[in-house]
């Protein structure tokens, strides 16, 4: 048995891959349209990771997505978490749930699903802001 990918619907493809591919990181490796049932896949993985992949799936006619959160979340390990979370926050993504801890925090998609992010090793030492900043919304 292999793992392959995670599928997650988004009603913004755009918005989707700017956040995905812009503000978190990863990289589009593949896209396939289908005229026939008018929905489009496009495949990204973390740099380096290329074996674990997130599917969006954007279909082409409008429809209504609700519960995210009960998708659970998609969590990737990182290098610096200080460093992304302020890289995230400069690009208008509001961190759900910050650092303070020096090792874990929450932000969401366009379409509402929770990612966390993980420091790769040992927390980094607390500092600020993330050490004070209050946890927003849901995550």
């Amino acid at each position: 048995m292999k793992y392959l990918h995670t599928m997650l619907r988004v009603s913004d493809l755009d918005a989707s891959l700017d956040f995905f591919c812009n503000k978190l990181g990863l990289v589009e490796r593949r896209r396939k349209d289908n005229d026939k049932g008018r929905f489009t896949l496009v495949f990204l993985s973390a740099p380096g990771d290329e074996a674990a992949e997130v599917e969006l799936t954007y279909n082409w006619d409008p429809e209504v997505y609700t519960g995210g959160r009960n998708f659970g979340h998609l969590a990737y390990r990182v290098g610096d978490i200080y460093a992304l979370c302020q890289r995230l926050l400069e690009a208008g993504v509001t961190i759900h749930r910050p650092p303070r801890d020096g090792h874990m925090a929450f932000v969401r998609s366009p379409d509402g699903i929770s990612v966390e992010l993980l420091q790769a090793g040992d927390p980094l030492p607390p500092a600020e802001p993330w050490s004070s900043m209050p946890n927003v919304g849901s995550w």
